[in-house]
């Protein structure tokens, strides 16, 4: 949540002056000793105040029997103590005015009513003094700036801290050391290492905005395994997309609280993930899927120059390598396209005839003889044709001049702004690249795959700063209890969706057998016939939808068919809905939810009754415009019939992508009193227009106001 008191915790937790353990103990290896140990160990610059009322001395410096002794205030204070002492200790810290108090001890929010009862008494301790709160049950803060290492990770004393460019901030006390110890692996230093716990105040989302605001973090890991604040994480987003440092999120835990409306197919296929997955891209951050992926690409991250695009050309001594190194481009979103006529020409000039001066290029054994290859091609490389280079040398070593292609690939980077990355199993190779600055890997799937990242992360950050600009970032509800909802009949929510602005399909709605005989004669034929409930939202599962009906006492005794029917099921029926079957080239659907915390979230693709059993559709979140609607929709399966295909007429994308925008800026504006719409099947008319064929409708019971019918 955003700082309730000022900023004055950020100070305490990345630079405090002073700091007290509470639970100190004389034990290093105990949770209240290893804080105590890792910072006289690393010679924390600030002072350590050990707080155990049985011991005048903890591990060789002077203990206190209490916060009330101390000669001053501490910025932080580390609470260690369990159950309602641990509470005991944060409301001494609150009278005393410490800003920042971590909270170690476990068995609150996380263990039941009981526990988050006290949690909760906790925070309000806490607010009540301006005072913020790490955890309960959080691993603790390690900023290695100041060797300020208030925590218990026992990675710290198996691998030696060392002040670097990355922040890791992570919800999870584990996953907040896990990518410290492969970073370092890699001699990477860190700089901060934040684990947050039950998150019953500070965030995830406030640390990784305090680390985009340190000129010196270069890079930000993030583990979630809940985003509870957005608003503040979008904060971060933009802060680091404005200081071009890139940002990954590795989101865990994914629940099915995005299908709490199951009866809407876009409860169904807007998943929570895929909201998630919008909602991280629409804000520049690059999800990753699994740990190794977090760190894979940080040296490439961290020294590559900003990469402009997707092209990639590959250079390499063998054939098979160039092969494999076009499949793995792909894989990873890369283009390998084919050189101008010029470039490929100028490029031949430079190899022996049998050589490939096509891309890839492979100079083949040759590069054993001339060690001048790499200088007389790469020159003839530039922006025209190239926004990252990729080299892969299998073969290396004895014979071959790595110093010398080093120094030509560097050359050639520090004059065109195009990183070059290079793949080597080979290590002394590798180190000859990195000592000329260059980035080398062993493999070349995991120097495409941080390849891939780079394009990735720059691709996404350009399009969030776009959408920054562009449009005003609406305001979001803190999550909180699920409203109570009910549906609208599909009368009722085709009327609505008609006053928004939505095109529907010609219908009527008939009390009795008289209203389906006029509508038989003043609709186009044929119809379809339905039965009109608020209580049976999908129809079509009791045989509740008839469709091709053209003959009117047909009509009529499917209607009093239906009657019945829902009379034997105990539902309510309104009517019968008869509706014109206009003939489409495609059912698509628009579907648009509230959720809690992020806003409107918007269903767009292929529709029909098979949405679920086969989803072609993408997700969107607040804000966006009709650039990235139509961008999004270009990922579609059914993308290839935006064209004319056999003959056939385009389908209608941009006309699909402007009401998708507006009805997704309708629910938005409703401010959470329409719950979710689906408008399934969508029909692609054979004129390019759109017409809703059918329609569903979720509104909140509790809102003060009814659904209004203009933006």
């Amino acid at each position: 949540m955003a700082a309730q008191a000022g900023e004055d915790w950020i100070a305490a937790a990345l630079k405090p002056r002073s700091i007290a353990i509470i639970g100190a103990s004389d034990n290093p290896e105990k949770i209240g000793g290893r804080p105590i140990k890792y910072m006289l160990r690393h010679q924390y610059r600030g002072v350590i105040y050990p707080i155990n009322p049985g011991r005048r001395e903890v591990q060789g410096i002077r203990a206190w029997p209490s916060l009330d002794a101390l000669p001053s205030t501490p910025d932080l204070a580390v609470v260690c103590v369990p159950g309602l002492a641990a509470l005991e200790a944060v409301a001494a810290c609150a009278r005393m005015g410490v800003k920042l108090c971590i909270v170690i001890s476990s068995g609150f929010g996380e263990t039941g009513p009981a526990g988050l009862a006290t949690q909760q008494e906790m925070v309000s301790v806490a607010k009540d003094a301006g005072m913020r709160l790490v955890g309960p049950n959080s691993q603790g803060l390690a900023s290695f700036d100041s060797n300020a290492l208030a925590t218990f990770a026992t990675l710290l004393g198996e691998v030696p801290p060392r002040d670097g460019p990355v922040a890791i901030v992570s919800q999870s006390g584990a996953m907040s050391m896990v990518p410290y110890a492969l970073l370092r692996n890699q001699g990477i230093g860190v700089r901060y290492s934040f684990a947050t716990g039950n998150e019953a105040d500070l965030t995830v989302s406030d640390f990784a905005l305090a680390a985009a605001r340190d000129p010196e973090v270069k890079l930000i890991l993030l583990y979630l395994e809940d985003l509870l604040d957005p608003a503040t994480l979008a904060q971060a987003a933009q802060c680091a997309m404005e200081r071009g440092i890139p940002m990954l999120a590795l989101k865990a835990g994914v629940s099915d609280r995005g299908k709490a409306a199951a009866l809407t197919h876009t409860g169904a296929v807007a998943t929570e993930d895929k909201v998630l997955d919008a909602w991280f891209r629409q804000n520049g951050i690059l999800r990753v899927a699994d740990m190794r992926s977090l760190v894979q690409g940080a040296r490439l991250l961290l020294r590559a120059p900003r990469i402009n695009g997707r092209r990639l050309v590959i250079l390499s001594n063998s054939g098979a390598a160039c092969v494999m190194g076009a499949d793995a481009a792909e894989r990873h979103g890369l283009e390998v396209p084919p050189f101008p006529p010029a470039v490929q020409a100028a490029i031949a000039g430079s190899l022996p005839s049998f050589a490939s001066a096509q891309n890839p290029v492979d100079l083949t054994a040759a590069l054993l003889t001339n060690n001048h290859l790499f200088g007389d091609v790469l020159p003839k490389l530039d922006a025209s044709c190239c926004d990252a280079l990729f080299i892969s040398l299998p073969m290396s070593g004895l014979g071959y001049d790595a110093r010398q292609f080093a120094q030509d690939s560097a050359r050639f980077q520090e004059a065109t702004g195009i990183p070059v990355v290079l793949a080597c199993p080979l290590e002394q190779t590798r180190r000859i690249f990195d000592e000329a600055g260059l980035v080398a890997f062993e493999h070349d799937e995991d120097a495409m795959a941080a390849l891939g990242q780079l394009a990735r992360i720059r691709t996404l950050q350009h399009e969030a700063g776009r959408l920054w600009r562009g449009i005003a970032r609406p305001h979001h509800p803190r999550k909180g209890p699920l409203p109570a909802t009910r549906f609208l009949s599909e009368a009722d929510s085709l009327e609505l969706l008609e006053s928004a602005g939505v095109p529907t399909a010609p219908w009527r709605l008939c009390k009795n057998e008289d209203d389906i005989r006029q509508a038989m004669r003043t609709l186009d034929l044929p119809v379809a016939v339905k039965a009109c409930s608020a209580e049976i939202p999908h129809k079509s599962e009791y045989g509740l939808v008839r469709l091709g009906i053209g003959d009117i006492e047909e009509a009529c005794a499917i209607g009093a068919e239906m009657r019945a029917t829902t009379q034997t099921l105990g539902k309510s029926c309104e009517g019968i809905i008869v509706a014109s079957m206009v003939r489409g080239r495609r059912e698509l659907v628009i579907g648009a939810r509230w959720d809690e915390k992020f806003g409107s979230v918007l269903l767009i693709g292929d529709g029909g009754k098979y949405i679920e059993a086969m989803p072609d559709a993408v997700t969107l979140v607040q804000p966006f415009d009709l650039a990235h609607t139509l961008d999004r929709l270009r990922e579609l399966r059914i993308a290839p019939l935006y064209k004319e295909t056999r003959g056939d007429p385009p389908l209608p994308v941009e006309a699909l992508a402007k009401l998708a925008v507006q009805v997704g800026a309708w629910v938005q504006a409703q401010g959470g009193r329409v719950m979710s719409v689906d408008i399934n099947p969508l029909m692609a008319l054979a004129h390019g227009g759109l017409a809703a064929a059918d329609a569903l409708v979720e509104i909140n019971i509790n809102a003060d106001n009814v659904p209004a019918g203009e933006t």
